[in-house]
């Protein structure tokens, strides 16, 4: 598997580049957003928002063009607004600096095999699924809202479908990350927050992502 890591900062890049590489990882390292556009395809990219010669969040909505990619934004900027807008931007996973190792490369499998998941299922049609104005395409992996499209990332994709499926049920929070984001994987409530925070910005007000507290989260007709 391919990793670009594109990050200015020479000594956080050799580390990554050093544990990635480590870990069997074919890996190529640029420090500008020019490099990183030029840069062949690769399986995974682990971008730092903070570069030099372009906004990041510019530079990973051009990234996300490319959609066999998976896009870890890896980042100093850690308030939820800011993981809020990386992940509307297109990034699949998003991880705060300071990190460690082992968190970066279980996140990267994790992107990495519901990646693989994706290619291997075989083609078959389904029906759309839809609640009032809300319409998703499983097979092609597109929402819309009326005739409006829905710019969503993968696991924006999964957690709204397992809500559409359920609805008008609550589905619990520990189910949402067992279904979402693997028993494999710990996935922290913040993650799940900030994902159903950036989802509620893009879909709007009806239908509702309605939180049951205590307990999890209903999406709601009207």
């Amino acid at each position: 598997m391919r990793i670009l890591v594109v990050e200015d900062d020479d000594r956080v890049a050799r580390g990554l580049v050093t544990a990635l590489r480590a870990a069997s990882f074919d890996v190529q390292r640029v420090a500008t957003a020019e490099r990183a556009l030029s840069a062949p395809s690769a399986d995974v990219v682990l971008l730092d928002l903070g570069l030099p010669d372009a906004d990041g969040i510019d530079l990973l909505r051009r990234l996300r063009e490319r959609p066999q990619t998976a896009i870890i934004a890896v980042t100093a900027r850690g308030e939820e607004r800011d993981r809020v807008r990386g992940l509307r931007a297109g990034a699949d996973d998003y991880v705060v600096k300071p990190f460690g190792v082992a968190e970066l490369l279980a996140r990267i499998d994790a992107v990495l095999r519901r990646t693989r998941t994706a290619r291997a299922e075989p083609e078959r049609v389904d029906p759309p699924l839809r609640v009032g104005e809300l319409t998703l395409d499983v097979n092609l992996r597109e929402a819309h809202m009326g005739a409006e499209p829905l710019p969503l990332t993968r696991k924006e994709f999964d957690l709204l479908r397992l809500l559409v499926e359920r609805s008008p049920r609550v589905v619990a929070r520990d189910q949402i990350l067992d279904q979402v984001w693997g028993a494999a994987w710990e996935a922290s409530s913040r993650t799940l927050d900030t994902h159903i925070a950036s989802l509620r910005a893009k879909i709007g007000a009806t239908p509702r992502i309605r939180t049951v507290r205590g307990v999890g989260y209903v999406l709601d007709e009207a």
